[in-house]
Protein backbone atom coordinates (compact mmCIF):
# COMPACT_ATOMS: atom_id res chain seq x y z
CA UNK A 1 0.00 0.00 0.00
CA UNK A 2 1.76 3.16 -1.43
CA UNK A 3 1.05 6.83 0.49
CA UNK A 4 -1.00 7.62 -2.48
CA UNK A 5 -3.61 4.76 -1.97
CA UNK A 6 -3.63 6.60 1.51
CA UNK A 7 -3.95 9.55 0.52
CA UNK A 8 -6.72 9.00 -2.42
CA UNK A 9 -8.65 6.59 0.88
CA UNK A 10 -8.54 3.31 -1.33
CA UNK A 11 -9.28 1.08 1.83
CA UNK A 12 -11.05 3.78 3.38
CA UNK A 13 -7.85 4.95 5.28
CA UNK A 14 -9.77 8.67 6.23
CA UNK A 15 -12.63 6.72 7.92
CA UNK A 16 -9.82 4.95 10.15
CA UNK A 17 -8.23 7.84 10.95
CA UNK A 18 -10.74 9.73 11.82
CA UNK A 19 -12.34 7.09 14.06
CA UNK A 20 -8.33 7.04 15.97
CA UNK A 21 -8.69 10.37 17.12
CA UNK A 22 -12.82 10.54 17.95
CA UNK A 23 -11.59 7.24 20.48
CA UNK A 24 -8.70 8.87 21.80
CA UNK A 25 -10.91 12.04 22.41
CA UNK A 26 -13.73 9.67 24.55
CA UNK A 27 -10.90 8.37 26.54
CA UNK A 28 -9.30 11.73 27.03
CA UNK A 29 -12.50 13.74 27.41
CA UNK A 30 -12.51 13.63 31.24
CA UNK A 31 -9.31 15.23 31.71
CA UNK A 32 -10.18 17.96 29.04
CA UNK A 33 -13.21 18.67 31.40
CA UNK A 34 -11.59 17.95 34.50
CA UNK A 35 -13.91 14.71 35.84
CA UNK A 36 -13.56 11.95 37.93
CA UNK A 37 -15.39 9.21 38.03
CA UNK A 38 -19.02 9.48 38.57
CA UNK A 39 -20.23 9.59 42.14
CA UNK A 40 -24.11 8.03 41.68
CA UNK A 41 -23.60 4.69 41.80
CA UNK A 42 -26.73 4.26 39.51
CA UNK A 43 -24.92 5.45 36.38
CA UNK A 44 -21.50 4.06 37.41
CA UNK A 45 -23.36 0.49 36.70
CA UNK A 46 -25.21 1.66 33.46
CA UNK A 47 -22.10 2.64 32.12
CA UNK A 48 -20.26 -0.52 33.34
CA UNK A 49 -22.85 -2.54 31.88
CA UNK A 50 -22.55 -0.36 28.77
CA UNK A 51 -19.28 -0.69 29.13
CA UNK A 52 -19.22 -4.75 29.13
CA UNK A 53 -21.95 -5.10 26.29
CA UNK A 54 -20.01 -3.20 23.88
CA UNK A 55 -17.25 -4.96 24.40
CA UNK A 56 -18.76 -8.26 24.34
CA UNK A 57 -20.71 -7.31 21.07
CA UNK A 58 -17.55 -5.97 19.14
CA UNK A 59 -15.20 -9.28 20.31
CA UNK A 60 -17.51 -11.39 18.87
CA UNK A 61 -18.56 -9.52 15.54
CA UNK A 62 -14.73 -9.71 15.30
CA UNK A 63 -14.50 -13.27 16.11
CA UNK A 64 -17.48 -13.90 13.37
CA UNK A 65 -15.25 -12.38 10.87
CA UNK A 66 -12.17 -13.97 11.61
CA UNK A 67 -9.28 -13.20 9.22
CA UNK A 68 -11.63 -10.98 7.31
CA UNK A 69 -11.57 -8.94 10.36
CA UNK A 70 -9.86 -4.72 9.26
CA UNK A 71 -10.28 -1.64 10.50
CA UNK A 72 -10.88 -0.69 6.55
CA UNK A 73 -14.40 -0.29 5.19
CA UNK A 74 -13.24 -2.21 2.15
CA UNK A 75 -13.84 -5.58 2.18
CA UNK A 76 -10.78 -7.91 1.50
CA UNK A 77 -10.63 -10.24 -1.83
CA UNK A 78 -10.86 -13.15 -0.33
CA UNK A 79 -13.62 -12.05 2.39
CA UNK A 80 -17.12 -13.82 2.58
CA UNK A 81 -20.38 -12.40 3.98
CA UNK A 82 -21.33 -13.07 7.13
CA UNK A 83 -25.00 -13.26 8.42
CA UNK A 84 -24.93 -15.28 11.28
CA UNK A 85 -23.98 -15.07 15.10
CA UNK A 86 -24.32 -11.38 15.95
CA UNK A 87 -24.66 -10.40 12.66
CA UNK A 88 -28.28 -11.61 12.16
CA UNK A 89 -28.86 -9.03 14.45
CA UNK A 90 -26.81 -6.22 13.75
CA UNK A 91 -24.82 -5.37 10.45
CA UNK A 92 -21.91 -3.74 11.75
CA UNK A 93 -21.87 -5.24 15.62
CA UNK A 94 -18.34 -3.89 15.94
CA UNK A 95 -18.76 -0.61 15.10
CA UNK A 96 -22.15 -0.62 17.60
CA UNK A 97 -20.21 -2.20 20.42
CA UNK A 98 -17.53 0.61 20.10
CA UNK A 99 -20.61 2.99 20.44
CA UNK A 100 -21.86 1.45 23.29
CA UNK A 101 -18.03 0.82 25.13
CA UNK A 102 -18.33 5.32 24.51
CA UNK A 103 -21.09 6.01 25.75
CA UNK A 104 -21.06 3.86 28.54
CA UNK A 105 -17.22 5.46 29.25
CA UNK A 106 -19.07 8.86 28.94
CA UNK A 107 -21.54 7.66 31.76
CA UNK A 108 -18.90 6.30 34.20
CA UNK A 109 -16.69 9.40 33.93
CA UNK A 110 -20.43 11.77 33.68
CA UNK A 111 -18.16 13.34 30.99
CA UNK A 112 -20.01 15.98 28.64
CA UNK A 113 -17.10 16.12 26.88
CA UNK A 114 -16.70 11.98 26.02
CA UNK A 115 -20.70 12.04 25.49
CA UNK A 116 -19.87 15.00 22.49
CA UNK A 117 -16.87 12.80 21.49
CA UNK A 118 -19.25 9.65 21.52
CA UNK A 119 -22.20 11.66 19.41
CA UNK A 120 -19.24 12.44 16.53
CA UNK A 121 -17.58 8.92 16.95
CA UNK A 122 -21.14 7.63 15.96
CA UNK A 123 -21.93 10.23 13.25
CA UNK A 124 -18.64 9.11 11.87
CA UNK A 125 -18.73 5.05 12.76
CA UNK A 126 -22.95 5.60 10.13
CA UNK A 127 -20.98 6.92 7.75
CA UNK A 128 -18.23 3.88 7.72
CA UNK A 129 -20.92 1.57 7.76
CA UNK A 130 -22.76 3.63 4.64
CA UNK A 131 -19.44 3.42 2.66
CA UNK A 132 -18.49 0.09 3.80
CA UNK A 133 -22.04 -1.36 2.36
CA UNK A 134 -21.53 0.13 -0.99
CA UNK A 135 -18.50 -1.66 -1.37
CA UNK A 136 -20.03 -5.19 0.23
CA UNK A 137 -23.04 -4.48 -2.33
CA UNK A 138 -20.61 -4.39 -5.53
CA UNK A 139 -18.95 -7.18 -3.69
CA UNK A 140 -21.68 -9.56 -2.63
CA UNK A 141 -25.27 -10.14 -4.94
CA UNK A 142 -27.15 -11.46 -1.85
CA UNK A 143 -25.99 -8.03 0.52
CA UNK A 144 -29.13 -6.57 -0.36
CA UNK A 145 -31.54 -8.80 1.13
CA UNK A 146 -28.88 -8.60 4.12
CA UNK A 147 -29.41 -5.24 4.34
CA UNK A 148 -33.35 -5.48 4.16
CA UNK A 149 -33.54 -7.78 7.01
CA UNK A 150 -31.23 -6.58 9.29
CA UNK A 151 -30.47 -3.01 10.96
CA UNK A 152 -27.57 -1.35 10.55
CA UNK A 153 -26.09 -0.24 13.97
CA UNK A 154 -28.48 -0.56 16.50
CA UNK A 155 -30.32 -3.95 16.76
CA UNK A 156 -34.50 -3.94 15.40
CA UNK A 157 -33.93 0.10 15.39
CA UNK A 158 -31.64 1.78 12.74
Amino acid sequence: MSAQDWIRNVRGEWYVLAQGVLVLLVLLAPAIDGRLPSSPISTTVVGGILCALGLVLAAFGARSLGRSVSPFPRPKDDTHLVETGVYAIVRHPIYSGLTLFALGYSLIWTSMAALVATAGLFVLLDMKARREERWLQEKFDSYGRYRARVRRLIPFVY
